[in-house]
């Protein structure tokens, strides 16, 4: 009877008038991604993904409308081999790790706005509040240590390549929400183009009390892009963008202060703070010859400022930061036949010269202040081949040699220099219709940063640090099921030598005595039905130290286990909704190389998205962590003597906006 009674309820929900108009509407929006579909990650320049021999995903503009995410990082959150770490729970801080390199995700991972470098030569690393997602075209990830030879430094868990929006037909719009903890944001963009101009330019604020006691935040973004093409064989791009915010460090709550009743939302660092002004341009000329080439120089210059306070056992830390970076990387792509094959040849050379001057003055026991500039000049020459050997058959590779000079001044030695080779193979087999196989081995490395050759401690430089370099097997399998069926399976191997690591019992940077071995398996599977859009992932991830002191122990904040889902379900009138899960298992507590605590625990959180259309109007209302589970997405060792530490995550929260475009 209940059966009958729920087909009768469904039949009759199906017949609504309108329904039959959003199943086509989603069915459009959420086709599965072609093998034919264009990215420019992998080789710096346009190629289909069926020729890239590594697990890519493209995130496209309907994709990020549909979803739950708040920002980037909670977007990036949902997809397969991407473990993301709100680490003071305000959407301020993140890191985000490709193939299981913990708690030094966000040096290992490469970040690029529209090929620009975002990653700085310090321990910064991506400042992920610099990219509101409103500026955002597409999104594309490129997984393991193949971009090294194309980007160098950083990218050896891989590439994410966030492309902004460009001017096209003219528009305006913009975005008003607001919901828990106070929270307030505001954007509004316009775009078009002219003839032969285009233009694109958005702005935004923010400001949000935050889950926890002095979590908050206060932030304000420009930002623009400008296209000239001067003739049919020329064209000019600029871009530039502003950022200011200022923000609340609430801290860890260590387990001794939940036992004496500490509640999840306190702070014992109410006065800690982290202000960052940041700006930069970038200019590319692009010169196009032959039938398909280009010769093209990305011209850029980027200063940050970050100005922040920190409390501790002995006192206090002040720091002002500063780090202007120039950036010039000319290339030339050749897309011509020779010897009868279709070839993609790109040759190229990057130079970054990054200055970084410090102030810090440490109030206590052992007052002092110290002055310290700190200089990173890195040269890079590259080639890379793509060779497409027949319909189905395409093979690629390429060669860097990579070289930085580190100065340090008023220390003694006062420089460093370093070396590196770096290479790439990759084979891609289209074995059936749509579907196809890869394989591919990378040699790829990462540069200590400036801030990691410092002792903080006895405030000397440590000269002695080498490049941490790393060997990456992978093979995968995309293969199109059906129309409406897609399954992908990637397997990979990284052996690394050298690995740099924070040494909690010195305090100071270190190169493991041991070698480090990550193995891995990444699910995708994405199902179109009619009625709704559904997928979802699985990682394995197993990071071990293989030898040296540590041997057989498990790699800090690496979860063995996640998956994640997300569903879209088109309703009558205008009306969707959303739902996101992601599931992230046990890992060690940051610096717990030696695995002598309990492992930190795993958690389920449950999100969902309504959203309204009405013409050129959408209203929308998010609820995160729907089922309220109390959880941390980052643990770490801290204190003396070692106590495991807590950055709670929020609980139960929403948000609700509306937005337009005209």
């Amino acid at each position: 009877m209940k059966k009958r009674i729920l087909l009768t309820l469904l039949f009759t929900f199906l017949a609504i008038p309108g329904f039959s108009q959003a199943k086509e509407e989603s069915q459009k929006a959420h086709s599965i991604i072609s093998m034919d579909e264009v990215i420019v990650t992998a080789t710096r320049q346009e190629e289909k993904i069926s020729s890239v021999p590594a697990n890519v995903t493209v995130i496209n503009e309907t994709d990020i409308k549909d979803s739950t995410a708040y920002d980037i990082p909670d977007l990036l959150r949902s997809q397969v081999g991407v473990h993301v770490n709100d680490i003071a729970g305000n959407r301020r801080n993140y890191t985000v790790d490709l193939r299981g390199f913990g708690e030094t995700a966000s040096l290992n991972t490469l970040v690029l706005v529209d090929g620009r470098r975002v990653n700085q030569a310090d321990l910064s690393g991506t400042d992920w509040t610099l990219i509101p997602l409103d500026r955002v075209k597409r999104i594309e990830i490129i997984r393991g240590g193949r971009g090294s030879v194309l980007y160098g430094d950083n990218a050896a868990g891989g590439v994410i390549n966030i492309i902004t929006k460009q001017g096209e037909d003219f528009e305006v719009g913009g975005e008003l929400m607001g919901g828990s903890y106070d929270t307030f944001k505001g954007n509004a963009y316009a775009s078009g183009s002219s003839k032969d101009l285009s233009y694109a330019i958005s702005t935004s604020y923010l400001t949000s009390d935050g889950y926890r006691d002095n979590s908050d935040t206060d932030a304000k973004d420009v930002g623009g892009n400008l296209n000239y093409d001067v003739s049919d064989r020329m064209s000019l791009n600029f871009s530039a963008g502003y950022h200011k915010d200022d923000t609340g460090m609430p801290g860890a709550i260590r387990k001794s202060e939940f036992e004496q009743g500490a509640s999840r939302t306190d702070t014992f660092h109410s006065d800690d703070y982290y202000d960052v002004e940041d700006y930069y341009f970038k200019g590319t000329p692009e010169i196009f010859f032959l039938n398909d080439s280009l010769f093209k120089m990305d011209l850029s210059f980027r200063k940050r400022e970050q100005l922040y306070f920190s409390s501790f056992f002995g006192g206090t830390y002040e720091g002002d930061t500063e780090i202007e970076t120039v950036t010039v990387s000319p290339q030339i792509v050749l897309k011509e036949k020779f010897f009868g094959f279709t070839h993609s040849l790109i040759l190229g050379f990057d130079f970054e010269d990054a200055e970084e001057n410090i102030t810090n003055t440490v109030l206590g026991l052992f007052p002092s202040t110290d002055k310290q500039k700190l200089e990173k000049e890195n040269y890079g020459y590259y080639i890379h081949d793509d060779i497409d050997l027949s319909n189905r058959l395409s093979i690629s590779g390429g060669y860097r040699y990579d070289r930085a000079e580190f100065k340090f001044d008023p220390w003694t030695p006062d420089h460093a220099t370093m070396d590196e080779n770096l290479y790439t193979a990759g084979i891609s087999y289209n074995f059936y219709k749509k579907s196809y196989a890869y394989f591919s081995f990378s040699h790829s490395f990462r540069y200590p940063v400036l801030d990691e050759f410092y002792d903080y401690i006895t405030n000397t430089v440590q000269t002695d640090l080498k490049p941490q370099t790393s060997d990456d097997y992978e093979f995968g399998v995309r293969h199109y099921v059906t129309e409406s069926l897609f399954a992908s399976l990637n397997i990979f191997r990284i052996d690394t030598e050298d690995e740099i690591y924070f040494n909690p019992t010195t305090y100071t940077n270190q190169n493991l005595d041991g070698k480090t071995r990550r193995d891995g398996v990444e699910v995708s599977l994405t199902k179109t039905f009619d009625w709704a859009t559904l997928s979802g992932t699985y990682t394995y991830t197993k990071a071990t130290i293989e030898s040296g002191q540590h041997e057989d122990k498990d790699f800090p904040n690496v979860p063995e286990h996640q998956f994640t889902f997300n569903t879209l379900f088109p309703l009558p009138y205008g009306f969707s909704v959303g739902v996101g899960g992601v599931y992230v298992g046990e890992r060690p507590f940051i610096s717990d190389f030696a695995n002598a605590f309990d492992d930190q625990e795993d958690y389920f959180v449950l999100n969902t998205k309504i959203m309204y259309q009405w013409k050129k109007l959408n209203a929308f209302l998010n609820i995160n962590n729907l089922t309220d589970e109390e959880y941390s997405e980052y643990g770490v060792l801290g204190s003396f003597p070692d106590e495991r530490a807590y950055y709670p995550s929020p609980k139960i929260n929403f948000l609700v906006g509306v937005s337009g475009h005209f």
